[in-house]
């Protein structure tokens, strides 16, 4: 079965086409930004894609625990979240469990020898996940939408929510039908049997697996409601004025997950970064923040924990509540008192042996070209 795109059809088809996010053929952002780099930067990004960055992966893993015993009790606050690396994080919101952006496989990238290499290992087996209620993909990159991934998930009989096109790719894997729900921004879907409610919102990216496939998928941030706590998970995103509607018509959000690694200046459009990351958070009307997509993959060009260190530098200033629970670590955001640096453990070792060159992968870990407006 190929990991590529698969072109959709019928219903599904219909609906991306009446999505006023769709026009001339793609989805596009409602800013007008489209996948560019700054005026100039192409060849600095490649030499220091190439020839940069010898922090890019630690020399060891980062340390981890196993969330297991944790999950078997029930969240005493109601609302918990478990980092799993990158973006995947198993979130239980008043008893219900979503899983997001599932990824376990060694490398994002359509081919098992190739491609942007993953240095932190999961520290829990998919087999091991508790039941789940909803599995919630923001995109289809493949950071975050994971072959091999979903075709294990398809066992465990969970639905699927994801943006509009998304589901053909599911559906191409052997999800049944029935289990996928594609929503476009401000759509939002009932959990049955449950009082829990996910809704699709903007963000400031891009979509596509290959080449010839760019934007006609679309990607989505994704807030997540029960009847006493609320969520809001960024997928990828560049800094956009949306947050704002974002906080006035679903929030406030007691949990807020934003990406801030695989960062790059010319890349400030689509991607957050830590600083523009806390920036966003106060436009979403704040809230626990817990930052994703750093920790797991060589993705980018900076130091592998530049997006931690900077923010423990500069978010007390903001006033924001930093959680920066240690991966596979269960965290209940209103008992957190404070942050815990458990990732210079391995700085240390690195401060006292050779520094040890990032792997180097024969592509860009992402298209930095090809400008769509």
């Amino acid at each position: 079965m190929s990991p590529f795109r698969r072109r959709t059809s019928g219903l599904r088809r219909e609906r991306i086409h009446a999505s006023p996010r769709f026009r001339d053929g793609m989805f596009r952002n409602s800013s007008g930004v489209g996948l560019r780099v700054e005026k100039g930067s192409t060849l600095p990004v490649m030499r220091d894609f190439f020839f940069g960055g010898r922090r890019r992966v630690p020399v060891a893993p980062l340390p981890s625990v196993s969330p297991l015993q944790v999950w078997a009790r029930p969240a005493e606050t109601g609302l918990r979240a478990t980092w799993l690396g990158h973006s995947t994080l198993l979130l239980e919101v008043d008893g219900v469990r979503v899983l997001t952006d599932p990824v376990w496989s060694r490398r994002v990238s359509p081919s098992r020898f190739v491609g942007p290499k993953r240095f932190q290992p999961v520290p829990v087996r998919i087999s091991e996940l508790p039941p789940l209620d909803a599995v919630v993909i923001s995109h289809d990159h493949y950071d975050h939408l994971d072959y091999p991934s979903i075709v294990e998930l398809i066992r465990h009989d969970v639905p699927f929510y994801t943006s509009l096109g998304v589901g053909a790719h599911l559906e191409a894997w052997g999800v049944p039908p029935e289990r996928i729900t594609e929503l476009d921004w401000w759509e939002s879907a009932e959990l049955p049997n449950a009082d829990f409610r996910i809704t699709a919102a903007p963000s400031q990216h891009f979509s596509g697996r290959a080449a010839a496939d760019r934007n006609r998928t679309l990607w989505s941030s994704f807030a997540l409601r029960g009847p006493r706590h609320s969520a809001f998970f960024s997928g990828d995103t560049g800094l956009t004025a949306e947050y704002e509607e974002i906080a006035r018509r679903l929030g406030p959000f007691d949990l807020v997950m934003l990406e801030v690694g695989a960062f790059h200046p010319a890349w400030g459009h689509i991607h957050l970064g830590p600083d523009n990351a806390l920036q966003a958070l106060k436009l979403l009307g704040g809230g626990g923040f817990l930052p994703v997509h750093w920790g797991t993959f060589d993705l980018a060009i900076h130091d592998w924990d530049q997006p931690a260190e900077r923010l423990v530098e500069i978010a007390p200033s903001l006033g924001a509540q930093l959680l920066m629970p240690m991966i596979g670590s269960p965290t209940e955001p209103s008992r957190v008192d404070g942050v815990e640096t458990w990732w210079r453990t391995i700085s240390v070792l690195e401060r006292r042996g050779p520094s040890v060159p990032a792997e180097r992968d024969p592509a860009p870990p992402m298209p930095i070209g090809d400008p769509i407006d």
